[in-house]
């Protein structure tokens, strides 16, 4: 999907405002593929909406236990929330129509 910049890899820096103090990320593939680390696991879903609009199938999982499962289910309920996607540059945003939002900033990429 070229408007979710399939190249670059997505790091979670707040929900709803705060900062998210622990790392998840997402990545746009081939085949509208999503994939990414939460705080503890691995997960896979896939795209299911043309953007600018986002939607995904249910979320797959690895199942490690972790200290930060809370920070894991809130990452995983909200973006499962998620209906609209905003990409500038290195920033992305998710938000809903409830006024829930997601910021995502791009990994540095070398070179």
């Amino acid at each position: 999907m070229a408007g979710y910049d399939g190249e670059k890899l997505w790091i979670l820096t707040e929900i709803d405002g705060v900062e998210f103090a622990a790392r998840a990320t997402l990545l746009f593939g081939e085949d509208n593929k999503v994939t990414g680390q939460a705080p503890c696991n691995s997960f896979f879903t896939k795209q299911t909406k043309p953007y600018p609009w986002i939607g995904f199938d249910p979320i797959g999982s690895t199942r490690m236990a972790c200290p930060e499962m809370n920070k894991e289910t809130l990452f995983f309920n909200t973006l499962g929330k998620m209906t609209l996607a905003e990409v500038s540059g290195d920033v992305m945003i998710l938000s809903n129509d409830s006024g829930r939002q997601m910021v995502f900033k791009a990994a540095p990429t070398d070179g």
